[in-house]
Order: structure tokens, then sequence, then C-alpha cells
């Protein structure tokens, strides 16, 4: 089967609360969307949670065509950027750590086993998945600023202390 799949990320600063969002459609037109946020994060990683979200849902056997309005993604496979940051020990040309390589492994190891195509967009450019996949994302990221995440309660230990010593002396009642 071949799919087509349309990516996008938001971010409400840079970094700040950020959405992803990707709509697939299959060869009887049939779409589904996903999407989803991060409290804190960068509008490049949300392009690439995006397509990496969306290849998850695709069989190795079938073929995509991935359209997205990130030259950054694109082109790190169109233009050889990945295969030359791993070939350099993830360092770009100027010898920086390569940015979310963390992500970069993930998309890498699902496009290395699926017949993949890149489309650049445009976006904000009245594309109707782009469009769509932009108001998903938007509004994760949106709901991700409103929402901050739970805050972590630190766990008090309860100090390890032997049975004995926690009773009172022989003879002796408290009960305070």
């Amino acid at each position: 089967m071949i799919y087509r799949i349309y990516t996008d990320g938001s971010c409400l600063g840079n970094p700040g609360a950020g959405g992803w969002a990707a709509v697939i459609v299959d060869t009887d037109n049939r779409r589904e969307e996903i999407f989803g946020g991060d409290a804190h994060t960068t509008n490049n990683r949300m392009e690439l949670t995006a397509a990496i979200r969306a290849l998850e849902k695709i069989s190795a056997d079938d073929t995509v065509e991935l359209f997205t309005d990130s030259s950054y993604l694109k082109n790190a496979f169109t233009n050889g950027w990945l295969a030359k940051w791993k070939r350099n020990g993830w360092k770009t040309a100027n010898k920086k750590p390569v940015l979310n390589r963390d992500l970069w492994l993930e998309l890498d190891a699902l496009i290395s086993s699926r017949t993949v195509t890149f489309h650049w967009v445009k976006g904000h450019a009245g594309h109707f998945y782009n469009e769509r996949c932009d108001a998903l994302a938007r509004s994760c990221a949106a709901r991700m600023k409103s929402q901050p995440p739970p805050v972590e309660v630190p766990r008090i230990e309860r100090p390890k202390v032997k049975p004995e010593e926690n009773l009172p002396p022989r003879g002796q009642l408290s009960l305070f």
C-alpha cells in the first residue's frame, strides 16, 4: 500500500510549549490524524516527532510519500545531511554536536526499513493537509502551554530503623 503522510510541528516560544501533528492518507483516501505535544521543546523537535509518530504507524512493507514544510527534516535525507552527520560521529560541518540526535536516530531506523520519498510543501500557503497539521500542532502547543505538566512531588523516605528501636523501654507505656 502507498501512504501519503503530511506532518507539522509548532512551538510557542522556541524553546517553549510545542505540538506536533500528522495526517496519514492511504490509497483508498482514508485518513488518520495523530497529534501530541510537549511542555518544553523546540519547533525542530516537534517536526521530527511528527514524522516519527506517523512512520511508526506504517508497516515496513509499505511505501510512504512524506510531505513536510520543514527543510530541516527534508534536507537531512534529500541533501545527505544525515549520512554526513553519521560519518562525522554526529558532528556538524563546523564540529558542533548534531542537535536532536535522539530523534534523528529513531527516524533513521524507521526510514531505513521503509521506502520513503520526501516532499517539501510551503507552509501557510493553503495546502489543505499542511494547514490541517498546522492547526492540530498549534492546538496541541496551546494546550501544553495552558496545562503545564504536573509538578513531581519529591518522595519522602522513611528512616530505616530496627524494629526494636521504635519500642519504648520495657515497663513503660507511652501514649504520646
